[in-house]
Parts: C-alpha cells; structure tokens; sequence
C-alpha cells in the first residue's frame, strides 16, 4: 500500500459549533484532505506535497473576531490511511434495521447491510447528519421513487435508497475523491440502479426527482433550496440536513418561499434532518 507523509494540524476552536463547520469548509478549499472533530477543535490533514508556508493566509474565520482559534502542526510520517482507517472504524447499526460496516466486519442480521469503505470521504454513518438521514429513509415509503443523494459522500444513503426499493437513484458529489468512492461503494454493494456523477447543483437541470436527500451545509442549502424546488416532483420529498437546531428556522423560512411545507426533523447532538414536502 502507498506510504504519503501528511501535515496535520491541531487545532483549538472557540465557539467550537458553528467554528468546525466553517473551519472545514475553508480548509478543504485550500488542500486538506481528512479532518478529526476533536471536542475542543479539529484535527486537520494535509498532503506534505501540497502545503505551502502561507497556506492558512486566506482562511478567513482565524482573523474573525467572533472566533477563538490556534493551532500548532507537524509532520505526520509514513501514515498508511487504510490501515488507521481499519484500526478506528467501528460498524454502526441504525434503529436495529440498517448496519454501515467495512468490508472486514462480520456480516450483520439487520434488514439492510451496507458496506463500505469511506476513506477519506464524509459519510461512514457515523455523522449525527448521515445517520439521522438513514433513519428518515427506513421510516420512508421508497419503492419505485426517483431519488437524489446530493452530496453523497460515500453514496451510503444512495445505496439505502435502492435497498429500500427506488426505482433509480442519481449521486452527486463536487469532491472528486467522493465522486471516485462513491462508484466504488455502488459497486461493492452491487448496486443496479445508480448512477454516480461529479459536480454541483447546476447538474440537475431538466431532471426530476420524488425525493431529494441533500445533507450538505447551511449556506449551500440555502442556495440551492430553489434548485431543488424545480426538480422535485408534485408530492415529492425533500430530506435536508447539515446544518444546527439553530438553524431549522431560518431553513423552514426558504422551503416555505418555494411552497415546501415543514413535516418533520429528527434531532441528534444539536444537529438536524428535516423533512419537507412538496
């Protein structure tokens, strides 16, 4: 297996809710690659071959006055990623019906395995987001339903989605490691009805979907709320989340500018899943 030498940082956030979010959102601009939520901070990596000196100059949030932050770094030598992955990767069960697992766990007795290799890509279900999404889907009609999984990650909750009877399932990532990931899961999980492409909301154009799954961030949700109006069938389902119970307000205000009607949100950790309708 290939031997890269990373950078990783350690850093101190204060507050460290919206801060992380944030944090990583900018850091992944600029190059880093794999991020640790600590419960003070984040630990963040970065390829030695792609960091520079003055890498941390256009991050904004650490000249932010609202934020408290520092952070130290140092090489990381020779880490083998798969291995550390293996070491630290638990399988997870969601409401006794679903497991999330790699390759080398034993196979489970849940209704639903799904099994995975997330690498560095966000969506192992381990994520109060990614699992409060899994249990809105198993508590979902989703047979012969158009699904799209945007921002899939791993494509987990595209995987569930054709497991639990959709007739075909788009996934969508803008992140090319997640774009690759994700067709290696559909296919370790034998998946027929899904298709994988790399790029953002403005790939929808003239499609149309029953339900829509986005668990993304605030601010691209807010965005593109719009865009995914006009591809959402008549009574179809919009899952969000990615964002803070602080925010569910100011989300339940754009569905509404776009006639989506607010049904429901699981709650996990201060983070939510909400359900609209169309």
């Amino acid at each position: 297996m290939q031997m890269i030498t990373y950078i990783g940082y350690d850093f101190k956030v204060s507050p460290v809710n919206p801060g992380n979010e944030i944090l990583i959102a900018e850091l992944g601009d600029v190059g880093f690659e794999s991020f640790v939520e600590t419960e003070d901070g984040l630990l963040a990596y970065i390829n030695k071959e792609e960091w520079r000196e003055n890498i941390l100059d256009a991050i904004y949030i650490l000249n932010s006055e609202e934020f408290e932050i520092s952070y130290t770094f140092q090489d990381i030598e020779q880490v083998n990623w798969n291995e550390e992955w293996e070491k630290n990767f638990e399988a997870i069960e969601v409401d006794g019906r679903c497991t999330v697992r790699a390759p080398f766990h034993k196979e489970p007795k849940t209704t639903y395995d799904i099994v995975i290799e997330p690498k560095m890509s966000f969506g192992t279900g381990h994520h109060e987001t990614t699992h409060m999404m899994i249990q809105h889907l198993l508590q979902m009609e989703m047979s012969g339903k158009k699904t799209l999984d945007m921002g899939c990650g791993t494509a987990v909750l595209a995987i569930l989605a054709e497991m639990r009877g959709a007739k075909s399932v788009d996934a969508i990532d803008i992140d090319n490691w997640c774009y690759l990931n994700s067709i290696e899961n559909v296919e370790r999980n034998n998946c027929k009805s899904i298709s994988v492409f790399e790029g953002d909301a403005s790939l929808l154009a003239d499609k149309s979907y029953d339900v829509i799954i986005a668990n993304i961030n605030r601010n691209i949700l807010l965005r593109d709320i719009p865009i995914y109006v006009k591809s959402l069938s008549e009574g179809g389902t919009l899952l969000l989340s990615g964002f803070y119970k602080e925010d569910l307000e100011q989300i339940k205000e754009r569905c509404s500018e776009f006639s989506l009607k607010f049904d429901e949100n699981l709650e996990k950790n201060h983070w939510v899943a909400a359900k609209f309708l169309f």
